[in-house]
């Protein structure tokens, strides 16, 4: 007697002594490769998967409906890992790119950009940090020539001092009043040091020469700090762009005057001797330390991405 099993859920087998005949039905639509017949080791007949695609059939399928076919996703699974892995990675380069560049803007400068040639003016020098770290103690700001008298705001945290140079010849002034020397340079000496997590400025009234105009005014500034200093007293060669220099010196630079010329008497510019840190503190120099907190906050957060997507792309491997 033969008895009939059902081989795969898509055919029939008999089987007779010690000798078995397997019958495989090809379902309607099922590549022929699919059902190739061979012989296993043990010299039976066996099936024989030539297809790169594996058909399955419905698991609740009846009598005579065609089998579907279920697609493999892994090859979208693994698109998916690395470019969730570069994404990350993209953003925390990005991230860090910015936070290089902001922190590169971050030296002692002047807050103005550009001023008039003959008008009286008031100059706000920004210190955003310390050196490397260590609280500021002291800062001499050097005067460009031509500029003859200047004064400093007073500043309730730093005693200040004016280094005086004679003149080669002696002028005289608006008032008429023969002058010998000059102002060469300016010195903030700190009470209490300047912490390097925290910023100042320091306020220069002072007429901008005459002459001047379109060129640029260096003041090389030494910031002296509880541990070592940082002369800013680089000045770009012709062509050269001041933001690739390591330590430039700040600078404005001089236009034209317009019409209306700045009074002579220098009536317009108001210096209260009573101005102390706070209204330095509140200048219109911008603080670069938001910008280097979001740049390395984003930058943290595509690394964390790209390293998570990585290990779970390694275990479901």
């Amino acid at each position: 007697m033969m008895d009939e099993r059902v081989v795969g859920g898509v055919g029939t087998a008999s089987a007779a002594d010690n000798h078995e005949h397997v019958h495989v039905r090809r379902p309607e639509g099922a590549p022929q490769a699919l059902f190739s017949q061979g012989e296993n080791s043990a010299g039976r007949p066996s099936l024989t998967d030539t297809t790169h695609d594996r058909w399955f059939p419905e698991e609740d399928h009846t009598a005579g409906s065609a089998p579907r076919r279920k697609r493999d996703t892994m090859s979208t699974r693994r698109t998916k890992r690395p470019l969730l892995a570069g994404v990350g990675a993209l953003l925390g380069a990005a991230a860090l790119v910015l936070s290089g560049a902001v922190t590169a803007q971050a030296h002692v400068s002047l807050a103005e950009d550009t001023v008039e040639a003959g008008a009286y003016e008031i100059l706000t020098l920004s210190v955003p940090h310390g050196c490397d770290g260590s609280a500021t103690t002291e800062l001499a700001i050097q005067i460009p020539e031509g500029i003859n008298a200047v004064t400093p705001t007073r500043n309730s945290l730093y005693t200040v001092d004016k280094v005086m140079a004679e003149l080669d010849t002696p002028i005289t002034d608006s008032h008429g009043n023969e002058v010998t020397e000059r102002v060469a340079q300016i010195v903030y000496t700190a009470d209490t040091p300047l912490p390097d997590g925290q910023r100042d400025a320091f306020e220069l009234s002072l007429q901008v020469p005459e002459d001047a105009a379109d060129s640029t005014l260096y003041f090389p500034t030494v910031q002296t700090c509880e541990e070592g200093e940082t002369a800013w007293v680089q000045i770009p060669e012709d062509g050269q762009d001041a933001h690739d220099l390591e330590s430039p010196a700040p600078s404005v630079e001089v236009v034209a005057a317009e019409e209306a010329d700045a009074p002579e008497d220098g009536s317009a510019v108001e210096v209260s001797a009573e101005s102390g840190n706070d209204q330095a503190g509140s200048s219109t120099v911008s603080d670069t330390s938001p910008l280097v907190g979001l740049s390395l906050g984003i930058g943290s957060i595509g690394l964390i991405v790209a390293v998570i997507a990585l290990l779970r792309g390694r275990k479901k491997a």
